[in-house]
């Protein structure tokens, strides 16, 4: 199985920082144990490839560093030339992933589920929307029609729902806590809003149902799928309570369920802010671990 890290294009962030940059290293060298998975580079993102889901204008000024402060601030990052460059590479993973499990069945992004960015402006550590721009390149070049974006990260995704608001081609689910950021909601095809202290057996029931409905509604030729780690019980800013095993049984659903359709899945890691970093790099190898077994499972099939 593919994976592609961005991790060595790394943001200077001050001291004291809330975003948690040292896991996707950390991840990788993780990964890096692992026999069936192939750890490639993540390419660039050129311009005109991400005004498939921006505007030029906010584009130009990301790259320019014209930015104004309040827009600096809503994303959560300074600007610097290594954080336009690492918002390239992270969409260009999944660009590349989604290229990769149309191929193979199924391939990771070892950074990537940046759905809080909009058309025309980033927040919540999101500067360009990957799934979005993903999307809509599988489509343009004429690889699929139907793309599902499923979105387990327990924020919601706004910037993704605002983007393809009014795409019939692109199906967006989105499960998260009803309670937690964004405060300002926006309108996914299928949203799924949890209360605070949900654990593994009303999370797992609620995914499935949603499944069901994403499945009698729409028919995705690949599948995006945005396996955040936040919803577990150790993170700081999920408010959910999945355990380990709750968070296994959520990615073996989604990859189980995309099987028993023969969809392609290509899977980003979301967000993971862990009290331990350490419970936050565990879920995502987790994820990883499980998408490559899924992999191993199909090509023996």
């Amino acid at each position: 199985m593919n994976a592609y890290y961005s991790d060595h294009f790394v943001l200077p962030l001050p001291p004291g920082h809330r975003f948690p940059m040292q896991k996707y290293r950390l991840l990788r060298e993780a990964v890096g144990l692992l026999e069936e998975v192939d750890l490639h580079e993540a390419p660039t993102t050129p311009n005109g490839v991400l005004a498939l889901a921006h505007d030029p204008q906010y584009i130009a000024a990301v790259v320019n560093g014209t930015l104004p402060e309040s827009q600096q601030k809503a994303i959560g990052f300074p600007w610097s030339v290594d954080m336009v460059e690492r918002s390239r590479r992270a969409t260009g993973a999944t660009i590349a992933a989604c290229r990769a499990a149309l191929t193979h069945g199924v391939a990771v992004n070892l950074a990537g589920g940046t759905h809080h960015a909009h058309r025309d402006r980033g927040e919540g550590f999101c500067v360009f929307n990957d799934g979005a721009t993903a999307a809509r390149l599988m489509q343009a070049e004429r690889r699929v029609r139907n793309v599902a974006i499923i979105d387990c990260d327990v924020h919601q995704g706004n910037g993704t729902a605002s983007i393809l608001a009014r795409d019939e081609s692109v199906f967006t689910l989105s499960l998260h806590g009803e309670h937690n950021y964004p405060f300002i909601k926006e309108s996914s095809d299928l949203d799924v809003g949890l209360a605070d202290g949900t654990r593994d057996a009303a999370y797992l029931g609620a995914l499935d149902t949603a499944l069901d409905t994403l499945f009698a509604r729409f028919t995705p030729q690949l599948i995006i799928y945005l396996a955040g780690a936040d919803a577990h019980e150790g993170d700081r800013l999920g408010r959910l309570k999945l355990s380990m095993e709750g968070m296994a049984a959520r990615d073996r659903m989604v990859l189980q369920r995309a099987r028993r359709h023969a969809v392609p899945v290509a899977v980003t890691m979301g967000g993971g802010y862990g009290r331990n970093i350490g419970d936050t790099v565990a879920v995502h190898l987790q994820t990883i671990a499980i998408a490559a077994q899924h992999a191993r499972d199909a090509a023996v099939k």
